[in-house]
């Protein structure tokens, strides 16, 4: 899970260091075009059975997708990846905080204004409020994708939505990154950071996170996924050589231990069991067979798998946990 969390904010690091050579469009495509590509070799998704409600789930999810990636970009353009993982976060906390209906989570919540609040006594005017805002607006479109992603999810195999999503993406950001590079896009130089940042942003953090949802709980994943903005600014720190003010460590400190408070606030409480009468005579329940398939609860992910607080009755949860994080950057 931490190398998967590695990879996705280190993947941001190697955009960075694009965007001088393509621009931000340039290297949105690149990661877009070359992750779909991958995704389609891998998974090979099935394009026959299904209906025009199906491919409608899947076109969200890509313009989340296009969308959530390419003002994410343009937001660390501007500035510092630390700051600007901890103001996209919001996106999915406030998500968590909406779904979950209880008070400690609102609790929560407001500890991770304070951090943003402390975020901005360091100098909104230093990280340029211009890529504030679109921070903010990455972690809107991020909270939209953990919802198209766990319709996605419930409508197709294993990471055939995810991949088909990715498509829709890439073609959707193409147009405007051949524009705006040009034949910069075909440079061998560019090409193999392009390659770099699609394996670090999609195929290595999708297998290991993956697994880890095989190995892990979903409450365990979810608190190791909010280290995002302490990962994104080492990232930042050592590929690109950005150093954080003690106030603005602080700040990232707050919204990172909310992100926790939040997602644990939203998980289930055990069920409680009634304790057995006192004439009754003591059973002991058979075992359970070899291979029985284990109870799980809560939505399900864009990869097949369960993830966050069960929701209603014919529904999907969401949260921050609900969807692979391989497509968020």
């Amino acid at each position: 899970m931490l190398g998967g969390a590695l990879s996705v904010q280190f993947g941001s690091a190697v955009a960075a260091l694009l965007f001088p050579h393509t621009g931000v469009a340039g290297a949105v495509t690149l990661r877009l075009a070359i992750g779909a590509l991958l995704m389609l070799v891998v998974c090979r998704p099935r394009q026959r059975g299904h209906d025009r409600a199906d491919w409608a789930s899947v076109v969200a999810f890509g313009l989340a997708l296009a969308g959530m990636n390419s003002i994410f970009y343009q937001a660390i353009d501007r500035i510092p990846l630390g700051p600007a993982v901890t103001l996209e976060v919001l996106g999915p906390l406030a998500l968590s905080v909406c779904t979950a209906r209880r008070r400690a989570a609102w609790c929560w919540a407001g500890l991770a204004l304070a951090g943003v609040a402390l975020l901005g006594q360091g100098g909104f005017a230093r990280l340029d409020p211009v890529g504030a805002g679109l921070a903010l607006g990455a972690g809107a479109m991020w909270a939209a994708y953990i919802v198209c992603s766990a319709r996605v999810g419930g409508r197709f195999p294993r990471a055939d939505g995810l991949a088909l999503a990715l498509t829709v993406a890439a073609l959707v950001t193409l147009p405007i990154g051949l524009v705006g590079a040009g034949s910069r896009l075909w440079h061998p130089a560019v090409l193999g950071l392009g390659a770099g940042l699609a394996v670090l942003a999609s195929v290595l953090p999708y297998t290991l996170e993956l697994l880890a949802l095989r190995r892990l709980p979903t409450a365990t994943f979810a608190v190791l996924m909010s280290l995002g903005p302490a990962i994104a600014a080492l990232a930042g720190w050592l590929v690109l050589r950005q150093e954080l003010r003690p106030v603005e460590i602080i700040a990232i400190g707050l919204v990172i231990a909310a992100s926790i408070g939040a997602v644990r606030a939203g998980a289930p409480a055990p069920a409680r069991s009634a304790p057995p009468a006192a004439d009754a005579e003591p059973s002991h329940p058979a075992p359970e067979p070899v291979g029985a398939p284990a109870l799980v609860t809560g939505g399900t992910a864009a990869d097949g798998s369960t993830a966050g607080d069960p929701g209603p009755v014919g529904g999907t949860a969401v949260s921050a946990a609900a969807a692979p994080p391989s497509a968020r950057r």
